[in-house]
């Protein structure tokens, strides 16, 4: 007796998924390989972006040391200047200072003999003055 068109199609119909079950048995391997490929890909771009990583953080600690380098020579050479210029700035002072004083000194001593030429005559004008009159 023929099979029926039912059977025959039910048949078909189970080989059809006898044979999607063994492509996608066949398909895990390979999604397994490629996931294996991706991970070793995601690795090595991981590393390579360390790497980068560290690379950049050598250059800017270099560039940071070289900043510092020359910040601190600019702040030696800085304090020098104000250094000189604070040495000559006293100079100039201590020189006028002393000019001040010599004339301070000088007119003080003017005015001493003013006050004491001018208190001896006084003196002598009275002290002659009582001798002549008694």
């Amino acid at each position: 007796m023929p099979a029926s068109p039912l059977e025959s199609r039910m048949a078909r119909l189970e080989g059809t998924y006898e044979q999607v079950s063994q492509r996608l048995m066949n398909i895990d391997p390979r999604f397994d390989g490629v996931d294996r490929k991706i991970d070793l890909r995601f690795d090595a771009l991981d590393k390579k972006i360390e790497a980068l990583v560290a690379r950049t953080g050598q250059r800017f600690d270099a560039l940071e040391a070289k900043t510092d380098q020359r910040f601190d020579a600019l702040e030696a050479k800085t304090d020098q200047r104000f250094n000189a210029l604070e040495a000559k700035t006293d100079q100039r002072f201590d020189a006028l200072e002393q000019r001040i004083d010599a004339k301070i000194d000088q007119r003080f001593m003017w005015t001493v003999g003013i006050i004491v030429t001018t208190w001896l005559t006084t003196m002598g004008t009275t002290i002659a003055s009582i001798y002549l009159h008694h």
